[in-house]
């Protein structure tokens, strides 16, 4: 299988592991556009029970910009997404989107440097959170 991102394990409730990790991409400059509750919506339209599981879409404003100004067509690969989803032992697994992964299926060499800045700015909001 492959690797799409950083994995990180938190050790506490999931409302404070979705606002700690709102709070570390805050840190480095993402800011939360979207906020998808699977749980929620599962219940909703499907009347499933499913675990807590949040898709927090993350975006860094200067690096979106300048990824659009050079190919409008990369907006079809943003924002970065964070999951954040409770693991039946309780834990919280926080998955963070490799943005070199997420943009190498466009070969353009600006963009591979700007994929590279938003990875090394995911890794620290994973070391920060304990990765």
């Amino acid at each position: 299988m492959t690797q799409l991102g950083i994995n990180v394990y938190l050790e506490m409730d999931f409302a404070t592991a979705v606002a700690t990790v709102t709070d570390e991409l805050k840190k480095e400059g993402f800011g939360v556009l979207t906020e998808i509750d699977i749980k929620a919506t599962l219940k909703q339209k499907l009347d499933v029970d499913f675990r807590p599981y949040k898709i927090l879409g993350a975006c860094n404003p200067s690096l979106a910009h300048k990824a659009l100004s050079m190919l409008p067509e990369v907006g079809l690969l943003l924002p970065c997404n964070v999951t954040v989803a409770q693991e039946e032992d309780g834990r919280i697994l926080v998955s963070l989107i490799d943005p070199e992964i997420m943009l190498g299926m466009v070969r353009h060499p600006a963009l591979a440097e700007l994929a590279g800045d938003a990875k090394a700015r995911l890794t620290r909001v994973a070391a920060a959170l304990g990765g």
